[in-house]
């Protein structure tokens, strides 16, 4: 699987399940990354700041190619 290159956040889906009282995880399916945490804001917020990171890394990779 190839990692999206767009640069758009709303691009990107940020699934939250809960799991148990106080089990959390969250999934991007565009990255194939998951977080588990124990509150739902907590693997919101982190899931939030993977998908910032990687629109980061494509912009600087574009900034650099130009």
């Amino acid at each position: 699987m190839t990692k999206p290159t767009s640069t758009d956040i709303a691009d990107y889906e940020i699934l939250i399940r809960r799991r148990g009282e106080n089990d959390y995880a969250s999934y991007c399916p565009q990255l194939a990354h998951m977080i588990k945490g124990t509150a739902h804001e907590e693997v919101e917020d982190a899931m939030k700041q993977v998908v910032m990171d990687h629109i980061e890394v494509l912009r600087a990779a574009s900034s650099t190619e130009a």
